[in-house]
């Protein structure tokens, strides 16, 4: 059976290249892992599907998030929190002279921008625990 592995990433502006700095960079750490995965999700008979949302730029809080099967992706790292740090790229954007973008806190670092690693190390925890967690309120059947 086939399952479906789903990763949402929410930003404002218009897309990858029409968005803050960093948001895009994590937005380009998506499709890249996604890519670099694919031979590991045929070997796990996954079929993993990106979505992106456009935030309206109302909702900057909710900028720079990454979701797999709905849950926010830091609940997925033990003691990681997301904090806001200040983003001069999201305060162009917004037309406002000053912003802050969301970031997320886990073992020391700080991530403004998601990075590739991380993403592929909670990609493939979530593969291999087998979690069936769909936030998304879409009745999805077979997901991961």
């Amino acid at each position: 059976m086939n399952t479906v592995l789903t990763i949402e990433w929410k930003h404002i502006g218009n897309d990858v290249t029409g968005t803050c700095e960093r948001c895009s960079l994590t937005g380009g750490a998506i499709l890249d892992v996604l890519e670099e995965l694919q031979p590991y999700f045929r070997e796990k008979n996954i079929t993993a599907r990106f979505r992106e949302t456009v935030l309206p730029d109302s909702k900057i809080d909710e900028s720079n998030q990454v979701l797999i099967n709905g849950v926010p992706m830091e609940e997925y790292l033990s003691d990681a929190r997301v904090v806001q740090t200040p983003c001069c790229s999201c305060a162009c954007i917004t037309g406002h002279d000053e912003a802050e973008c969301r970031a997320i806190e886990y073992e020391g670092n700080l991530y403004e921008a998601i990075s590739p690693n991380l993403l592929k190390q909670v990609i493939i925890e979530v593969v291999e625990s087998g979690r069936e967690t769909c936030g998304c309120n879409c009745n999805c059947s077979d997901q991961i």
